[in-house]
């Protein structure tokens, strides 16, 4: 580590799991000289919050009772473990009572707006950060260090708009604030605690309400932090030692992989790959912030280097499987050299909100695929279908293939659809990236082909 290098790191559910999960992620924020951490909620927490605003909303005031109490016990116990002083857990009993109330509220009118689930599920973050400002101050002074956590509300700094559920950061203000608030962050005797996940309408501090943005927000909280501080490094701590060529569950030979571009790592994370949160890597792109992902497990194990340019350019670097993939096929002669056919297409889907991940077309069709979620959105199909005749199939798996120069490298399809040989293949979509090469298969198949092509490309 650099001298007065401004590090932002991020730990996961997992790294705040219990108590000893919370002093070995706060070890690894001293050995690193973290100067901010953003964290997530405690594993499972935000699942649990969610059921609490469901089973108010819709079931009986007893099962919401016991979702409550099975959070209130699992952070007060932390707290207990912890030795949390007397501010502090005043501050987590009022959280806990006002999440209590939420609940009894939303519970009384039957209704669960999405403004109200991201309140709710703010809770998670929010008590995490209290509680993780704790074993890093226990810390600090096991360690003789005269620097002290401060626990920071991050809608102070994380302005939204107001799309609850998955609400668009608006970076100017971000920056300015960030400026204001922590401006000498780099050279304070201050380590600030903060939350992931979740930001606030920019109607001022007392009326600005909450906002998240969206599942895995907490690395794009994290990201979009570093790029308002002006980051040296970007680190997410998770529970796994970086990046591998593939999922380890499917292929055992999976390898970790020391450093990946933004762009490679962007398509990975995109076309299925677990680790990362495909916005996350906006800011840190932007702003020239190397990311480096790590196990607060085992911090030694070393991990992955996401930079903007890399020594290293194989090929074929990793290569993901997305499951649960519907290919849509709309076909109609109206198509044929008609202009502003797609249009309409894409017209439905934006006005649905649905996104479309590959997409292949012909004189008369059009293919892409979707996740299966998208099927139950019974009025997207509606549209569809006054559109054009509307095929649909289901339990398909996308495979894709990262790496670099993909759509000038000759002989690369042979030896791919070689390696493959009796898997059949649906749809490909090549062309639109130098870095990926991806295609649809049958869903039994799609872990055998991913075993299939790393033992092709990457042994």
């Amino acid at each position: 580590m650099k001298e007065n290098q401004l590090i932002v790191s991020k730990f996961g559910g997992t790294s705040m799991g219990d108590t000893e999960c919370m002093l070995r992620s706060a070890e690894v924020t001293l050995n690193q000289g973290s100067k901010c951490v953003v964290v997530s909620a405690t594993s499972g927490t935000t699942n649990e919050l969610i059921d609490l605003a469901r089973s108010a909303e819709r079931s009986s005031w007893e099962k919401a009772q016991v979702i409550y109490t099975k959070i209130k016990t699992k952070h007060e116990k932390m707290a207990h473990e912890l030795e949390l002083p007397e501010k502090a857990m005043g501050e987590m009993q009022e959280m806990l009572n006002e999440l209590l109330s939420m609940a009894r509220g939303i519970h009384l009118l039957k209704d669960c707006s999405l403004k109200a689930l991201d309140s709710m599920q703010s809770f998670g973050e929010r008590l995490s950060s209290i509680l993780f400002t704790q074993a890093l101050n226990l810390v600090l002074k096991k360690n003789n260090k005269t620097t002290k956590a401060l626990t920071f509300d991050v809608r102070e700094i994380l302005k939204t708009d107001n799309q609850f559920g998955k609400a668009r950061p608006l970076t100017n203000e971000i920056k300015n604030l960030a400026e204001k608030k922590w401006g000498a962050i780099r050279h304070e005797e201050i380590i600030y605690v903060t939350q992931g996940f979740i930001g606030q309408t920019l109607d001022g501090m007392t009326t600005g309400m909450t906002t998240t943005l969206g599942r895995g927000g907490s690395d794009y909280s994290a990201a979009i932090l570093a790029e308002a501080v002006g980051a040296d490094v970007l680190e997410i701590w998770t529970d796994v030692a970086g990046i591998a060529t593939t999922d380890p569950r499917i292929c055992p030979s999976a390898k970790s992989i020391p450093e990946i571009s933004f762009k490679e790592a962007s398509e990975l994370a995109t076309f299925g790959a677990k680790i990362l949160h495909p916005a996350t890597l906006v800011p840190a792109i932007r702003a020239h912030i190397p990311v480096f992902v790590g196990s607060s497990f085992d911090p030694r194990a070393g991990g992955t280097w996401i930079k903007k340019e890399v020594s290293d350019n194989p090929l074929i670097r990793a290569m993901a499987l997305r499951k649960k993939q519907a290919l849509v096929t709309l076909s109609t002669p109206e198509m044929l050299n008609t202009h502003g056919f797609l249009y309409q297409i894409f017209k439905i889907f934006n006005d649905h909100k649905v996104s479309v991940d590959a997409i292949t077309t012909s004189e008369i069709s059009v293919s892409m695929t979707l996740e299966e979620q998208a099927l139950s959105n019974r009025e997207l199909f509606n549209d569809l279908e006054d559109l054009a005749v509307v095929n649909v199939e289901e339990n398909l798996s996308l495979v894709s293939l990262i790496g670099n120069n993909i759509n000038h490298t000759s002989g690369l399809g042979k030896k791919i659809f070689n390696a493959i040989e009796g898997i059949n293949v649906r749809m490909i979509c090549l062309g639109a990236s130098k870095h990926n090469f991806c295609f649809i298969v049958d869903g039994t198949h799609g872990e055998e082909a991913i075993n299939k092509l790393h033992q092709t490309f990457i042994g």
